[in-house]
């Protein structure tokens, strides 16, 4: 089992920036890659960003590359996703995830394949 935990969502203005971080705990052996996703309102859970926890390897959905970042900690079981440039449409409940296969070698644009998900927590841009 792994627990993950999210935190940093706010409100923020448009071209602004706020970082999202992950706490992770459990059987982090087990995990091969933890990312984000996000929920729009209305809308179906939508692929953020991943990293390889162990290569270190990261891919992004083309709408926030240049823009977000992903980074993890491995020593403090932590990721992190760095946001600049906020958009509105940026607005979502944001997911850390956590896949633990070992066969797969990119992470899955599809929510069921993933293992674990946090709690989700508000992005907010306005105007």
């Amino acid at each position: 089992q792994v627990q993950l935990v999210e935190s940093g969502g706010d409100l923020v203005q448009a071209g602004g920036s706020l970082r999202l971080s992950c706490a992770a705990s459990g059987d982090m052996d087990s995990v091969k890659f933890m990312g984000w996703f996000r929920q729009i309102s209305g809308k179906e859970r939508e692929f953020v960003g991943a990293i390889n926890w162990n290569g270190g390897s990261i891919s992004y959905r083309d709408s926030v590359k240049g823009r977000f970042a992903i980074s993890r900690d491995n020593a403090k079981n932590m990721v992190s996703l760095q946001m600049s440039s906020l958009k509105p449409e940026d607005t979502a409940v944001y997911f850390c995830v956590a896949d633990r296969s070992l066969k797969r070698v990119v992470p899955s644009r599809y929510p069921s394949d993933w293992d674990y998900w946090g709690q989700g927590t508000q992005v907010t841009v306005s105007s």
